[in-house]
């Protein structure tokens, strides 16, 4: 019964066209090599509560493979509801500045929430809910911090490039007490903010700005001038539109918010990361005080690739860290392998592709398919443009 099962299964998904690209060898869109355009999905799984499948007859042929997922949907399903709810949410309560006395921990989610002072999360659902908007300020953070989880050790993922790069930030992010004080004779330099840009900016960028400045708070002795860059960097922020007019002061009309506090400023502009460098908009590039960030970028999608073929030989050119994100493994590899086959002579590795210890852990369900779910931030690796190191030439 299992194999005929089996056999039905597959004829029936052979028969339909696949309503998107296949993500992975493993993804059931890959089984649908048919021609009939694709069923609609209205019988919903009685235990997830998702719809699954067009008809009863196919869910019955199917539920084998569903069981492979039907909890993680449940749980989604649970957690979409519990945020309409109108319960209040106390772990959206964010913490302060940190005590220069009090070090952070930055282990895994739990040292880290209670080493920074959150309210005590004691169910799961409730720290779903908080990881999924601090994935995004805590992944750049367990990077780039000095007590980074990742380092040289074996198994912690780090290239000998990496360290050279992550050192010199480090260098700015952790600077010694100066000694600076309120008066005249307390007076001291301070340096530069630290630019991170977020190149391919989506929701991200519509967080609240409370989130973001948790970065700051783990660096409280430096600054951060955070600059969002994409078409779609405006996303869900309809408030502020219309855009800032283009002028000879603000050529790319820039959304600038410059109150958030003494540490952190954010710029957001609606454009390709290429046409700004191209403009020499932010020259010069600083190794101790620009990185980049790639959340999700799709780098090696079908759908998506073709948009970072001009930016990815300007990304590399600046020799700075870019530090990406992958929804699963499988789309890690393929943006690692898609960077590769594009420029591959020209970069070096600084941190090898695998799990984010600062992943969301909740997890997202693909609307468009309610088989296709993923994690925000499930792994992270990091690569920059090749530096030639120069050699003496002794004359024999």
């Amino acid at each position: 019964m299992p194999n005929g099962g089996s056999a039905l299964r597959q004829r029936s998904s052979q028969q339909e066209i696949p309503t998107r690209s296949a993500e992975s060898p493993h993804d059931l869109e890959s089984r649908k090599t048919g021609a009939q355009p694709p069923a609609h999905v209205r019988y919903e799984c009685p235990d997830c509560g998702i719809p699954v499948s067009c008809s009863e007859d196919h869910f019955v042929d199917d539920y084998e493979s569903h069981l492979e997922i039907c909890d993680i949907l449940r749980e989604i399903n649970e957690d979409d509801h519990d945020l309409r709810s109108g319960r209040f949410f106390p772990e959206f309560s964010y913490p302060g500045p940190q005590l220069d006395e009090a070090q952070i921990n930055m282990t895994n989610w739990d040292t880290l929430l209670y080493s920074r002072e959150f309210v005590a999360i004691n169910e799961e659902r409730p720290m779903r809910q908080v990881t999924r908007m601090l994935t995004y300020p805590v992944t750049i953070a367990s990077v780039l911090h000095e007590l980074s989880p990742y380092s040289l050790k074996r198994g912690e993922r780090l290239t000998v490039e990496g360290l050279k790069s992550f050192s010199a930030l480090r260098y700015t992010l952790h600077p010694p007490k100066s000694g600076a004080g309120m008066d005249i004779k307390g007076l001291r330099p301070n340096p530069p903010p630290v630019r991170l840009f977020i190149l391919g900016a989506r929701a991200e960028s519509s967080l609240p700005r409370a989130v973001w400045m948790q970065l700051a708070h783990l660096f409280p002795r430096a600054t951060f001038h955070l600059i969002f860059i994409g078409p779609d960097s405006m996303a869900n922020r309809d408030d502020e539109f219309p855009l800032p007019e283009r002028t000879p002061s603000n050529p790319f009309g820039a959304i600038v918010e410059d109150r958030l506090s003494s540490q952190m400023k954010i710029s957001t502009y609606v454009e390709y990361f290429h046409t700004l460098h191209n403009a020499q908009h932010f020259y010069p590039y600083d190794p101790y005080f620009d990185a980049f960030m790639l959340f999700h970028p799709g780098l090696g999608h079908p759908a998506s690739s073709h948009e970072w073929a001009e930016t990815i030989r300007p990304l590399l050119d600046t020799k700075v860290p870019i530090i990406c994100t992958g929804y699963t493994q499988w789309d890690m590899e393929r943006d690692m392998q898609w960077v590769q086959d594009t420029v591959g002579g020209e970069m070096d590795i600084l941190l090898e592709p695998g799990e984010n210890r600062f992943r969301s852990l909740r997890w997202d369900l693909n609307d468009l398919d309610p088989q296709d779910i993923s994690a925000g931030n499930y792994g992270v690796w990091a690569f920059r443009g090749k530096r030639y190191e120069t050699q003496m030439r002794e004359d024999s």
